[in-house]
């Protein structure tokens, strides 16, 4: 379990009905405590069972189920709609890739309902089958995306889909989505996040290739498809009722290698204003660095009041952080304090009975970088560990 307040990962110890290790299920939260997970692959046969997990006590309960059931299966999604959990699709025994929409009752205490299934057969333009897909729930409709299906008739041949269907809760039909440009490649085993009005979707597998690019979902209106669009806009019919689902969607912009996405585009992209500007040599003081002065303080809080106690608490602060605890507004006064500190050491031996100039054994890479937009997000880690084994002299 990974604890938000701290960002810590725990292994957890389970009990009462503990469900067999297994691939390829899904699972879904009730409510703020409990999660219901669904099927699976054991490494033998397909699955169909039904655990509650307890997050609180940590017990497993398994839930009994009589009459009919659905057929076991892997790959699905699982997808929890007020008091039922909505299954769709999935890999079967012997292989079938399953187009079939099923309903489970009975996982709400207060109800006191029978635990049963319910095979759904909703009109519209249902998908096709598929596994490996996503469902989002997302207010009053769910929107699935991509998977994984067959095609072909004496020969089968694996599709991958990159098609957005609706389910809408309020009519309960299918409904297909278009969109207003070219959607990512199609792929099956992402994921994809809704985030307000917007839906992320990130990684995937394709047959051949796996991907680790991010892509937004958004709506026409939305002030990321002013910023930036993936590819020229395509014509597209598209029906009244798919256009009334929160206007017409654009999937926006990718990255397709992380270790060369520079600051400044994600800088951009989360609209966040960032001092660029660095040392400008000659170096400036620490005290006369503004910048740096709000964050000592900001970190110092009321128990520093010298600039110089604060200055020294955020540098102890950026020697110990790790990477990824650095923020974005931090790399402008961080930059300018690793440049000034090497100066600092470049003058003192100069003045020494050393030989001017900088150890021509240690390796100052970020020293001469202009601007904090020049750096990519592979640098992060190479600064800090650059920063902290710079002595701090006096100022």
């Amino acid at each position: 379990m990974l604890f938000k307040d701290i960002w810590q990962w725990s292994e957890l110890t389970g009990f009462g009905d503990l469900p067999s290790p297994r691939d390829f299920a899904a699972a879904s939260s009730i409510g703020n405590r409990k999660i219901v997970m669904y099927g699976g692959w054991d490494g033998k046969k397909w699955l169909s069972d039904v655990y509650v997990l307890d997050t609180i006590s940590l017990e497993w309960t398994e839930l009994s189920v009589s009459a009919t059931l659905p057929q076991p299966r892997c790959g699905h999604t699982a997808t929890m709609v007020e008091k039922r959990l909505l299954v769709y699709g999935g890999r079967g025994g012997g292989g079938p890739i399953m187009g079939d929409l099923w309903a489970l009752k009975g996982l709400i205490e207060e109800e006191n309902e029978t635990p049963g299934w319910t095979q759904l057969k909703l009109p519209g333009q249902a998908p096709s089958p598929r596994c490996g897909h996503s469902v989002t729930n997302a207010g009053h409709y769910l929107l699935m995306f991509g998977g994984h299906g067959t095609g072909g008739w004496l020969s089968r041949y694996d599709i991958y889909y990159n098609d957005c269907v609706v389910l809408d809760r309020v009519s309960a039909t299918w409904k297909r989505l278009s969109v207003g440009n070219e959607p990512p490649p199609a792929r099956a085993y992402h994921s994809m996040t809704a985030i307000g009005s917007r839906y992320l979707l990130i990684g995937g597998f394709d047959g051949k290739s796996t991907y680790g690019e991010p892509w937004w979902l958004v709506p026409q209106d939305d002030p990321i498809a002013n910023r930036l669009t993936a590819s020229p806009p395509r014509n597209i019919s598209e029906s009244k009722d798919a256009a009334s689902l929160n206007g017409n969607f654009q999937p926006q912009f990718q990255e397709n290698q992380v270790e060369k996405f520079p600051l400044s585009e994600l800088q951009r992209r989360l609209q966040l204003s960032v001092s660029q500007s660095n040392s400008m040599l000659p170096i400036v003081n620490e005290l006369e660095d503004k910048e740096l002065l709000e964050l000592a303080s900001r970190l110092a809080g009321q128990n520093v009041s010298a600039n110089s106690l604060a200055i020294e608490a955020l540098r102890e602060h950026w020697k110990k952080a790790e990477p990824n605890m650095i923020k974005l507004k931090e790399l402008g006064p961080l930059l300018r304090d690793y440049q000034r500190l090497i100066h600092r050491l470049h003058l003192e031996k100069s003045t020494s009975d050393q030989q001017p100039g900088f150890d021509e054994h240690v390796m100052h890479r970020f020293y001469h970088v202009r601007n904090v937009s020049q750096l990519r997000m592979d640098d992060i880690p190479k600064l800090l560990d650059e920063y902290r084994q710079l002595p701090v002299l006096c100022f």
